[in-house]
């Protein structure tokens, strides 16, 4: 069937075959179809959805685009995590080095930021000369060595995806479930892992903004993973404001450092503004290390995380990681220039729009608008306040970090339309929670 006919079938709302899915990805892959005719089925995919078999087709197709790692070398379980995104969203810079001092092996295959939200890689490639473009040789050695190991996707695994991630970032079909699925499933898969922890987000900052549709997609991955005879757990967890201290990639990588030393940075509100993010990433590294059969339960696994980083062992591990894939992390790049965002009225902040958060660090260039975009590693946003916190009129909600006094003035501009400030404090049924459920079965 000719691509356009392919198109029209599902613009029309129609199944596809695995046929006709698999011939059109990866005569994509394979350069015989355009990008606007990928594009045009993303958009057909994102309007009129895709049945669960079209799924599975598609995460099929985009896995067998190239290999399987081969991890039977690094003995033992082989755990991984993945976020579905956010802003600030930086747990597993922490989490890797924190299981890993725990005796689990995480081999990490890692993205670049998709749409208002960072990317792990970018995050990592603020430090100067990490390379996380090693071969995949170098990264079964590296994680046997050290227990854990950050790179990009390979030209070898998930060609398929690696082509159409970049696609959809740029043509407004990112938060598509059955796209979401594939893409994520179709990569961990092929990492060889035997568990994986999903961070399933909500929330205005997420791509599912509703608790109800993180939870069908959490379902959905977990369902894709178990088929393929991997165990899976799935955490909800809220984006309805940015997570930790920092949004953007050398910032964000300060902040995990600091939390790894042991530091903290007590706010204006006596809060530590590093805590939610060393609470997720705990309790995201209790779910892997427990996953892996190490432990009886999860609080005795949470035990033994929190051990991994209050000791420093996780820091040491992060250290060797730095300096096993070139990084210096003396180094680590600062802004030249500040702006801050200071609140227009007194009262308590009760509500934050985290994507337009996001799209500010985009005008800042914390993060790509378009596929040919470089980043500037250093800009990126700090926040003062969070939801609940009380305010009053002239108070710092938002620092600016950044090389360019123009962006920092435009992104200022959009970001004093990001936030909320009530009058009287916010009902307890109302307040932030972190982490809103966790599931073990489909």
């Amino acid at each position: 069937m000719l691509p356009a006919e392919i198109i029209k079938k599902k613009r029309n709302g129609q199944e596809l075959s695995e046929k006709e899915i698999n011939d059109f990805i990866l005569g994509y892959t394979q350069g015989s179809i355009p990008d606007y005719q990928m594009s045009a089925l993303l958009m057909a995919i994102y309007f009129k959805g895709m049945t669960t078999q079209e799924t599975l087709s598609l995460t099929k197709t985009m896995l067998h685009s190239g290999i399987v790692v081969d991890t039977s070398s690094i003995p033992g379980f082989k755990v991984d995590k993945h976020s579905t995104g956010g802003v600030g969203d930086k747990t597993s810079l922490i989490l890797g080095p924190v299981v890993a001092a725990c005796g689990v092996y995480v081999p990490m295959i890692s993205g670049r930021g998709l749409g208002h939200t960072g990317g792990t890689l970018d995050k990592l490639e603020s430090i100067p000369g990490f390379n996380t473009q090693q071969s995949l040789e170098k990264f079964i050695s590296i994680t046997q060595e050290i227990g854990t190991c950050f790179i990009g996707q390979t030209k070898d695994i998930c060609p398929a995806d690696k082509k159409i991630y970049a696609l959809r970032d740029v043509t407004a079909t990112v938060e598509s479930l059955p796209l979401i699925c594939a893409s994520i499933m179709s990569k961990k898969i092929a990492e060889g892992i035997d568990g994986l922890v999903l961070d399933v987000k909500f929330g205005s900052g997420a791509f599912m903004k509703t608790t109800q549709d993180a939870i069908t997609l959490a379902k959905n991955l977990m369902a894709i993973g178990q088929g393929y005879g991997k165990k899976v757990v799935a955490m909800i967890t809220s984006m309805e404001q940015p997570l930790g201290r920092f949004a953007g990639n050398a910032l964000e990588v300060f902040e995990c450092v600091e939390i790894m030393k042991g530091r903290q940075f007590i706010g204006a509100d006596g809060v530590d503004l590093y805590e939610d993010t060393r609470e997720l990433s705990l309790r995201l590294s209790a779910e892997m290390i427990h996953l892996s059969g190490k432990t009886k339960n999860l609080d005795e696994a949470y035990k033994l995380a929190s051990d991994a980083l209050s000791s420093g062992r996780a820091l040491k591990v992060f250290e060797n990681m730095c300096g096993k894939q070139s990084g210096n992390l003396s180094l680590l790049p600062q802004a030249q220039f500040k702006h801050e965002v200071r609140a227009l009225s007194s009262g308590y902040m009760s509500s934050m729009q985290v994507e337009k958060i996001g799209v500010a660090g985009l005008e800042l260039k914390a993060g790509r608008a378009k596929t040919d975009d470089i980043i500037d590693p250093v800009s990126g946003v700090e926040f003062h306040k969070k939801i609940g916190h009380a305010v009053k009129s002239g108070d710092v909600i938002y620092t600016l970090h950044g090389n360019d006094k123009s962006l920092l003035e435009k992104a200022a501009e959009l970001l004093q339309k990001t936030y909320e400030i009530s009058a009287t404090p916010l009902p307890t049924e109302k307040q932030h929670t972190l982490i809103k459920e966790v599931f073990y079965k489909v």
